[in-house]
């Protein structure tokens, strides 16, 4: 029964890891009318995070201030700025936590390495806890 209920939970995991849809959020009225434009600003718009939703890129959130975010980045591109010139933009206004993946560097250091830390830590107790409840069992 368990491990029907297990394998269960465990195909619904998986199923909703491996489809998630591409669903986005951007509104006809925002669609720039230069192709070229309007890839770049969707391209920008999926490196940065809706800072409603904290998970989701703007381009895939429907919070407003997610629209006014893209809304702002298809006014930039219009306006002849480069890619760097726009994350530059909204990380001096908003910091590097706007961005999805934000850059290696000082004040992002503990972001990138710390995982690894606890990795590395829960590794240890593991093998320490199984070191210790090898000790305790009987030898028969």
């Amino acid at each position: 029964m368990i491990k029907t209920l297990s394998l269960s939970v465990l195909i619904i995991v998986i199923t909703i890891l491996f489809s998630k849809t591409n669903i986005h959020s951007v509104e006809p009225e925002e669609f720039l009318q230069n192709p070229k434009q309007e890839l770049k600003a969707r391209n920008i718009s999926k490196n940065v995070r809706c800072l409603v939703c904290q998970n989701q890129s703007i381009d895939e959130s429907a919070a407003p201030l997610a629209k006014d975010l893209r809304i702002l980045i298809r006014k930039k591109v219009k306006e002849g700025h480069t890619e760097n010139e726009i994350y530059k933009f909204l990380t001096d206004r908003y910091g590097d936590f706007i961005l999805l993946k934000p850059p290696l560097k000082r004040t992002t250091f503990m972001l990138w390495f710390l995982p690894f830390v606890f990795l590395a830590i829960g590794i240890f107790i593991l093998s320490w806890h199984h070191k210790k409840s090898k000790k305790k069992l009987p030898h028969t």
